[in-house]
């Protein structure tokens, strides 16, 4: 599974793990079932605690998308298609939250802001 920690994001381990997860089942890398590592093997792999993974790994099942069986271990699960949803609503969000402070700050009109972000969402499709 790739996930890789950031020691200088300010962001605790629990959370990259949660996040990258999330994102590597969002974008279909991890199909729904496909086995995810022990939690100690995780551990290990990324080189934190276990109490690390661990509390990774309850975040992921409470918002569904990892089930873990007793004896055989946990596994990739697709959440309803209204939780991604607003999971990346709220992504999105803090990007245009990020973004018009730094626009405003710079002294970009919103107009000239509205277009640049037009310029890049057409260069993606």
């Amino acid at each position: 599974m790739d996930v890789i920690l950031n020691n200088s994001s300010g962001q605790p381990f629990y959370e990259q793990i949660v996040q990258q997860v999330k994102r590597l089942i969002q974008t279909g890398r991890l199909q729904e079932g496909d086995p995810l590592p022990s939690m100690r093997q995780l551990a290990k792999d990324l080189r934190v605690s276990v109490i690390t993974t661990k509390r990774a790994y309850e975040e992921l099942e409470q918002a569904g998308y990892l089930c873990s069986v007793a004896g055989r271990g946990s596994f990739a699960a697709h959440p309803g298609r209204d939780q991604v949803r607003r999971e990346q609503d709220q992504r999105l969000d803090q990007h245009l939250e990020a973004a018009a402070a730094i626009a405003r700050e710079a002294g970009i009109p919103r107009q000239q802001l509205l277009e640049r972000l037009g310029k890049w969402y057409e260069e993606e499709n």
